[in-house]
């Protein structure tokens, strides 16, 4: 099977099997959903959802959030990942939309990146989410499906996988794609012991045991 061969396969299972694929952050507004990417870094979204909705509740906006401070803010966010430098970069960031972007969440991959705490992973999931653009973020969950059922050929970093991917699903496709290995890792590829007894993936899977080359 050729790897251009196995993208088909494993997209037409996709798209008939998982039409709708979304977040399942919990938002209501474009900074809510930049507070919550930036919380779920190397986090659980399940614990992402647990906090935001009394964090969201005292900082609506990125006026009242830019107008606390770390110490604070830890205090609604102290259950997850890395606490200490999530509520200084999500103060920092709030901070920065209000000197640089009159407060509105900007609508470009390199105008997000400058903000603290956002990565290419997380401007990736916002540009495509909030503004539709077409972008494939990369987190643990993409990087280990996509490297596992071979559709990179065992990169080494996340953006050796988003150029891999990008270069063979079509561009229509990279938002919800990005939805799709997220799940699937989530749920069925999870990283210990993965599910193949229940995967449709699986005759097209290069990891799996059963599979053997054309």
């Amino acid at each position: 099977m050729t790897k251009k061969e196995r993208y088909e396969k494993v997209i037409n299972w996709f798209e008939r099997n998982m039409p709708v694929a979304e977040t399942e952050l919990h938002y209501k507004t474009p900074f809510q959903l930049l507070v919550s990417v930036i919380l779920s870094a190397q986090c659980t979204d399940k614990r992402v959802n647990m906090i935001t909705p009394a964090l969201f509740e005292a900082f609506p906006t990125p006026e009242v959030l830019a107008a606390s401070n770390k110490e604070t803010v830890y205090e609604y966010i102290k259950s997850v990942s890395y606490p200490n430098n999530k509520a200084n970069h999500l103060v920092e960031t709030a901070k920065k939309l209000i000197s640089d972007f009159d407060g509105k969440i900007p609508a470009n991959i390199e105008d997000l990146i400058k903000l603290p705490g956002v990565g290419k992973k997380t401007a990736n999931v916002i540009a495509s989410i909030v503004f539709d653009i077409p972008a494939l973020a990369v987190d643990t969950h993409v990087f280990r499906v996509a490297n596992r059922i071979g559709l990179t050929n065992n990169s080494k970093t996340p953006l050796e996988t988003e150029k891999e991917l990008t270069k063979y699903i079509p561009k229509r496709l990279w938002s919800i794609a990005h939805h799709w290995l997220i799940l699937h890792g989530r749920y069925v590829c999870v990283a210990r012991k993965p599910k193949c007894e229940s995967c449709g993936l699986q005759p097209f899977c290069k990891w799996n045991v059963n599979y053997s080359t054309n």
